[in-house]
């Protein structure tokens, strides 16, 4: 059942089945209408030059019947030859005053009122054409008949039809063939892009698909499959690498909240505060901190990060931060706060100024300087400091994940490595940028540069 529903199914055809049906359908059609025109062309020629010589006689006996009687007519004019086979003269009565050997005395044709006619075939012999025309001579009106053989064009359009007949269903074979054999050559490529691709697995992503030599569809489309697996495995690599990290980053907090729980439950009088202030609780929050990234980053690779616009005061944000950080902090904050009012998240926005200023006041010497800044359309933040810089060619990288420029995973090093790359979330969530330069006193200098208000194809309730 299944392989009659196939046959009888061209949607489940395949596509050299399909490909080839379609190129002998179509040269079919082009053979069919090349060889009409062709036919009718040949007849035109063929039947105009058996024509003209029974009109060349016809032209000569009129032109003597002008000035002559028909018994004074060359007898010439009136011999059958090898290409007129007979020739008539009729009075006005009807009467055969002049003809060949061998002519009837009845014409061979009816000749129409208008006295002029070419090419009429003979009732009961349709190898004989005849043409005739009517002439006014000296000696009365008289009509010139004459017939020529039509057999040798009849034969050679019937050689022509048979060999178009026996020539064109060959040649909608050869290219239906011809199509199924180019079509198959081409999906071989394609069988095996796809051969390669079945065999590929989370443990070789490293293979590629084979790219074939001609530079046509195939080759672009396999190039485009190795790029794709690229992607992939630079991907899978990368999420490799972030749950390595996760691990690592978790791993540390945990044993410590574990260690002092079992020191505190087999020694209860060594659960003072000094335990629970100094050790627990940062460490409790230090892992709470960093699930809360990890969440934040993963709702971002999802679907994005769903913020919550509204009217913000992002100077007012910037001096609410600075006010918390300078109390946990002995570097020097130089604050300079233009007014900025625009629409987006005031808690992401708070987590933007954050973790800028916390990165700052880890890497810098002793001064940080925290700028609000607007122009017509955008709002800067800009944070100096006067630490060792981030090398030119790290200022992409530190936006990834877990990145750390130090080379230890100390905790006072650098912290998780989440903060930035959550800027760059959170900046591109608000259809802005962050960009990273040198500072005036030798250090870094990050700026964020966002929209005051989203973009006009956008709700601006929500971005």
């Amino acid at each position: 059942m299944r392989d009659l529903e196939i046959v009888w199914s061209p949607s489940l055809w395949g596509v050299r089945v399909r490909s080839a049906l379609t190129s002998a359908a179509v040269v079919a059609v082009v053979v069919l209408l090349g060889a009409v025109v062709m036919l009718s062309l040949l007849y035109r020629s063929l039947y105009g030059s058996v024509d003209s010589p029974a009109l060349a006689r016809i032209t000569e006996i009129t032109g003597q019947l002008g000035t002559f009687a028909p018994d004074e007519l060359d007898p010439v004019l009136l011999t059958a030859t090898s290409h007129i086979e007979t020739v008539q003269v009729f009075d006005s009565d009807g009467v055969l005053v002049r003809g060949s050997a061998g002519a009837p005395s009845r014409p061979l044709v009816a000749v129409p009122v208008s006295g002029g006619v070419t090419g009429l075939s003979v009732q009961g012999n349709s190898d004989l054409r005849v043409s005739a025309r009517t002439v006014r001579g000296r000696s009365g009106t008289f009509t010139v008949l004459a017939s020529v053989s039509a057999e040798p064009v009849e034969d050679a359009l019937k050689d022509v039809s048979l060999g178009l007949a026996l020539s064109g269903p060959i040649v909608v074979l050869a290219a239906a063939a011809a199509t199924y054999a180019l079509v198959g050559r081409s999906l071989s490529s394609v069988e095996a892009i796809r051969a390669r691709v079945a065999d590929i697995g989370t443990l070789a992503l490293s293979q590629r698909v084979p790219v074939p030599a001609a530079r046509d569809e195939i080759a672009r489309l396999a190039t485009t499959m190795n790029d794709m697996l690229a992607r992939v495995e630079a991907g899978h690599s990368a999420q490799r690498r972030f749950l390595a990290d996760a691990s690592h980053e978790l791993r540390s907090p945990l044993a410590t909240l574990v260690a002092g729980l079992e020191l505190a439950h087999e020694h209860p009088d060594a659960a003072d505060d000094a335990l629970l202030g100094s050790t627990l609780l940062p460490e409790a929050v230090r892992m709470q901190k960093l699930i809360e990234d990890l969440l934040t980053l993963a709702a971002a690779d999802e679907h994005g990060l769903v913020l919550h616009p509204t009217d913000v005061d992002l100077d007012d944000i910037a001096a609410t931060v600075v006010a918390l950080v300078r109390s946990t902090c002995s570097a020097q904050i130089t604050v300079r706060l233009q007014p900025v009012r625009m629409i987006g998240d005031p808690q992401a926005l708070t987590r933007v100024v954050r973790n800028l200023v916390d990165n700052a006041v880890t890497h810098a010497r002793s001064a940080v300087t925290v700028t609000v800044a607007r122009t017509d359309t955008t709002a800067q933040v800009v944070i100096d400091d006067d630490g060792p810089g981030i090398p030119d060619a790290d200022h992409v990288r530190v936006f990834d994940r877990f990145v750390r420029l130090q080379d230890d995973r100390a905790r006072t090093s650098g912290g998780t490595g989440l903060g930035l790359a959550i800027v760059a979330e959170i900046a591109a969530a608000h259809h802005g940028t962050v960009h990273i330069g040198r500072s005036p006193s030798g250090g870094a200098s990050l700026e964020v540069v966002v929209p005051l208000r989203p973009p006009q194809s956008e709700s601006p309730t929500a971005i």
